[in-house]
């Protein structure tokens, strides 16, 4: 059914994140499908690295470690940005369509106050609204 899933991370919060990464492993298991793991940084040091390539060596890394841990097929993708607040959504839509993915299993936040003020918004609604492939959100 699936054949390739995308994975959006960020290497500074992956603390955050082991339900997803989790949730990705078992559907690509069950569908014997790749995972690619993509993150969208700017050219400015970050928590995660100082610069965009260190960034890949770094994110490349985690998708052969997780590939061989898990038995599965895995790849990497660093998109650079300008403004990755601005443009994460248009970068990680347009991943999807890059890398031929065909299901998207991602990270979202807890609904609170600043979502019922309408201060914040979802990038996994985003992409949900936008994308044509199905799209897996987990909390």
């Amino acid at each position: 059914m699936y054949h390739k899933i995308l994975v959006p991370v960020d290497l500074a919060h992956m603390d955050k994140i082991p339900k997803t990464l989790s949730t990705a492993i078992d559907m690509a298991k069950h569908y014997n499908a790749s995972l690619c793991y993509v993150t969208v940084t700017n050219s400015t040091p970050g928590a995660a690295a100082h610069n965009p390539q260190e960034l890949n060596d770094k994110l490349t890394e985690f998708a052969t470690e997780q590939g061989k841990a898990h038995g599965i097929q895995t790849s990497a993708e660093v998109l650079e940005s300008v403004d990755t607040a601005v443009e994460l959504d248009k970068k990680l839509l347009k991943a999807i369509k890059d890398t031929g993915s065909d299901l998207v299993v991602m990270a979202s936040h807890t609904p609170g106050l600043g979502d019922k003020l309408h201060l914040l918004r979802s990038n996994g609604a985003e992409i949900v609204k936008h994308s044509d492939i199905s799209v897996f959100v987990v909390r």
